[in-house]
């Protein structure tokens, strides 16, 4: 099951705005299709290293990474 917020605009993750207007300029408006890329992408259409550190946390603050990885069904033992 996928988090209800994979559907709203990246915004939501509070980036900084460069980011964010580099992403929408490759049509990347919502989480899901942040969500669904590889670093290696994102270098690709003109992202810094650490603008993508930055996408990846606070992706991971939402329990989600890069590449489709998914935290928040981990099982707990």
């Amino acid at each position: 099951m996928q988090p209800d917020y994979l559907d709203e605009k990246i915004e939501r993750l509070e980036l900084d705005k460069k980011i964010i207007k580099k992403l929408n300029q490759s049509d990347i408006i919502i989480v899901n299709d942040l969500w669904r890329l590889k670093r290696i992408d994102l270098k690709r259409i003109g992202i810094k290293p650490a603008e993508i550190n930055q996408i990846i946390i606070k992706l991971q603050l939402k329990g989600l990474d890069l590449n489709k990885r998914n935290y928040n069904n981990l099982k707990k033992h």
